[in-house]
């Protein structure tokens, strides 16, 4: 469905190209400083910043709160915070509902809610619709006041090497293509002894509030597949002294489902968007044979560019429930 968690507990609602969208939380403990402002870090990163890669599509992304704050500081009632659209191009769309885009989600939506779906800019399986995950991270770092984030895209289109970044994505958009990416996320600071196992462990609960992340193929802790290759003498973490620390990381601060004290390190793929300018060659519905089709609108090249700060966001609200559970 559309909520997740148990103590700290998120429902996104709207569309793309609705009247807008939002979040409301709940769960959050009363007395929490919080403010409009207290998301305007997270969101500018999330914002189309008009360099190659990103989305032509601008939007404001100014959060209203309606509920929860009282005098500056969380009431321990539902926190609802609500964004408006305001640059939308419908019409952009209208040849998906017959022809739709290869690896998007037009087709299955259709099938799934018998065409009831509001299809314009994926409707509510856009992107856009992680402004309210970014609004939930935020709460969820105040949550957490003793856990530093720090988040890097570590790799596009199969290049590690930072200052190809760009060229590579200058590349795709002349061809109008796209490209992926990997994101790297720490949380550093968070005390052993976090999860519940089996299935509400660390990895478990994050990885399932990622993968909900639009565009997100693959998750992985600490060494991750490179561990299958590795013998036990190589993975193993020593500990170093009375507080847990560990000589090497190949775990990713997590045993056993729970936090052991470390460094939190996980690494996300993202996929190329499936949304690219090039005439591609795919199924038409109503004529029954497979068709050129042009994919109209305003889309990113990289979206990993982008999905780096809702991925932090995600890892972030996972971890918060989790403590929340905890204490």
């Amino acid at each position: 469905m559309n909520s997740f968690g148990q103590k700290f507990r998120i429902t996104l609602f709207g569309e793309s190209h609705g009247e807008g969208l939002g979040v409301v939380i709940d769960g959050i403990p009363a007395g929490i400083p919080l403010s409009e402002s207290d998301f305007e870090a997270d969101l500018a990163r999330r914002r189309s910043s008009g360099k190659p890669g990103t989305t032509p599509r601008k939007e404001a992304d100014q959060p209203q709160i309606l509920s929860g704050i009282f005098e500056g500081k969380t009431t321990g009632a539902p926190l609802c915070v609500t964004f408006r659209n305001e640059n939308t191009r419908s019409t952009d769309y209208r040849n998906l509902i017959d022809h739709p885009r290869p690896s998007h989600s037009d087709w299955v939506a259709a099938m799934k809610y018998n065409h009831c779906n509001d299809y314009r800019g994926g409707g509510h399986f856009s992107g856009r619709v992680t402004l309210g995950m970014v609004v939930a991270g935020a709460v969820a770092k105040k949550i957490l006041p003793d856990v530093s984030f720090q988040t890097t895209l570590i790799e596009i289109g199969g290049e590690k090497n930072p200052e190809c970044f760009e060229t590579i994505i200058e590349e795709a958009v002349r061809a109008c293509d796209s490209v992926g990416g990997i994101v790297e996320c720490r949380a550093k600071g968070l005390p052993a002894g976090i999860g519940e196992p089996f299935f509400d462990s660390v990895e478990s609960v994050a990885s399932h509030l990622i993968f909900s992340v639009p565009a997100v193929k693959g998750v992985e802790f600490g060494s991750g597949f490179t561990a299958a290759r590795m013998r036990g003498s190589e993975h193993n973490d020593p500990i170093i002294d009375a507080r847990g620390t560990t000589a090497t990381n190949h775990a990713g601060g997590i045993n056993g489902g729970i936090s052991n004290g470390n460094e939190i390190v996980l690494r996300a793929a993202v996929k190329p968007t499936a949304s690219i300018a090039r005439e591609q060659q795919t199924f038409n519905f109503a004529s029954g044979q497979i068709e050129p089709l042009v994919i109209k609108g305003r889309h990113d090249a990289c979206i990993a560019l982008r999905a780096a700060v809702v991925i932090e966001a995600a890892l972030a609200i996972a971890l918060a429930d989790l403590y929340l559970i905890g204490k």
